[in-house]
C-alpha cells in the first residue's frame, strides 16, 4: 500500500524522485525502492514522507483514505489553539456560527 501510495503523491505534486531523496537526505535509489515495493521504509521515514506530502503515516500505511485528516468542528475531541491560545467551547461555536452566516451569504450571490 505504502508503495502506491508514495507514488500517487509524488505524482500529484509532479516531484521527481531525485527531489523527493534530497528532501528526505537519502540515495534516490532508496526512494525508488519505496515506491517499487523492493526496500520498506523505516518508521522515521514514514514520519518524514508524511510530513514532506502533508498527508498522514494512516494515509500512507493505508489505515484511512483520507489523504488530509478531517476534523469535525461541531463534537471536537481535541485540544485546539489559535496564537497559542487555547480556543474555548464559546469561540468555536462563534466560528461555525460565523463559517455558516459566510456560506449562507456565499449560496444567496
Amino acid at each position: 500500500m505504502i508503495s502506491k501510495r508514495l507514488s500517487e503523491l509524488r505524482k500529484k505534486k509532479q516531484w521527481s524522485l531525485q527531489y523527493i531523496a534530497d528532501q528526505l537526505n537519502i540515495a534516490k535509489s532508496t526512494y525508488a525502492g519505496y515506491e517499487s515495493g523492493y526496500r520498506q521504509p523505516s518508521l522515521e521515514a514514514v514520519k518524514e514522507l508524511a510530513i514532506l506530502f502533508g498527508t498522514t503515516t494512516d494515509y500512507l500505511l493505508g489505515a484511512t483514505d483520507e489523504e488530509k485528516p478531517t476534523i469535525e468542528l461541531t463534537n471536537a475531541t481535541f485540544h485546539l489553539t489559535v496564537d497559542g491560545e487555547t480556543v474555548t467551547e464559546d469561540e468555536i461555536v462563534w466560528l461555525i456560527a460565523f463559517l455558516r452566516a459566510k456560506r449562507d451569504i456565499k449560496k444567496k450571490k
